[in-house]
């Protein structure tokens, strides 16, 4: 399938925007938000909305018992534990701080097919090292710090938890097509986020100040940008345009969320976070090159194809 390429750049840029702007959006919105009530529920309300679209336009929901285990396992992985952690993670460190952080998940999966007795080229082994050295720069500066280190250590576990997502979901027989995969990841990993809250006892601290106007905003951004409009925009990528192309924004979301929460939240990341921040993502972009079809005789993406879901927070 062949598109444009006017309409690929303009997919290309929203997916740039949108997934680095939704570090922004997170962090706006746990500010007065339950983090766990409040991914639960973005995650409830998109799929739903997805899922009346596409009964709408005639696209059949029906999946088969594998289909809907494989696709409740992937929502855990990704949503509960990959971006439902981040949520918590933000509220001790910053939107900069985790996109940094998160920007190593091409990085971690690349370790994961190693572990696997995958063939990785040399470069990509190097470009691995160099970015996990990032890591520790960007992860350094806040270890002296109970809470922010508690939060690193969160952002560290979804990363992981988000990779290893990615990682097997091409082999936990997704429902083949990604808007209904999405649909019951969406729905599978907003149920179990709603239920750790409940667990947690986040129901009891909704009152009036929970629901600020700002943090709203941002979760309903969250819920109709970042978790719709951008699946969407990557989804239709992953159809017509080059797989090297589309996971360039691999390390262009770090910059993005890196801008605005110097911009627009005042956070200031010390000269050895940005360092750290400069290592990961060259480190990506060297993977992802060398990964590109066309210096490989055998490719193989640095990130799988998988639904949208699996790379959005």
């Amino acid at each position: 399938m062949t598109a444009p390429a006017k309409h690929v750049w303009i997919a290309l840029l929203t997916v740039w925007v949108v997934w680095g702007s939704t570090y922004f959006g997170i962090k706006v919105a746990v500010e007065t938000m339950p983090p766990l009530l409040a991914a639960g529920s973005r995650f409830l309300v998109a799929g739903s909305i997805l899922a009346a679209v596409l009964a709408l336009r005639g696209t059949s929901l029906r999946v088969t018992r594998r289909e809907l285990v494989g696709s409740a396992a992937a929502g855990l992985l990704l949503l509960t534990l990959g971006v439902g952690l981040v949520h918590v993670a933000e509220t001790r460190i910053d939107s900069s701080v985790a996109a940094m952080i998160a920007g190593t998940v091409p990085l971690q999966i690349i370790l994961m097919r190693l572990a696997a007795g995958q063939d990785v080229a040399r470069a990509t082994r190097l470009s691995t090292l160099a970015g996990l050295a990032g890591l520790g720069l960007v992860v350094a500066p806040g270890l002296g710090g109970e809470s922010t280190a508690i939060g690193l250590a969160i952002m560290i576990a979804a990363s992981i938890s988000w990779s290893i997502g990615s990682f097997f979901t091409g082999r936990l027989g997704m429902p083949r097509n990604p808007f209904v995969a999405a649909v019951y990841e969406m729905l599978a990993g907003g149920l179990l986020l709603t239920v750790g809250a409940l667990a947690l006892g986040e129901w009891g601290e909704l009152g009036t100040a929970t629901f600020a106007a700002d943090s709203v905003a941002a979760w309903v951004y969250l819920v109709i940008v970042g978790s719709i409009i951008g699946f969407t925009a990557y989804a239709w990528l992953l159809r017509v345009a080059p797989i090297s192309l589309v996971v360039t924004h691999q390390y262009v979301n770090p910059l993005v969320a890196i801008a605005l929460g110097v911009a627009l939240l005042g956070e200031r990341p010390s000269a050895w976070t940005l360092a750290g921040a400069v290592l990961i993502i060259g480190a990506v972009y060297a993977a992802v090159r060398a990964e590109s079809p066309r210096n490989r005789p055998r490719p193989e993406t640095v990130a799988t194809r998988g639904t949208p879901a699996d790379q959005t927070a």
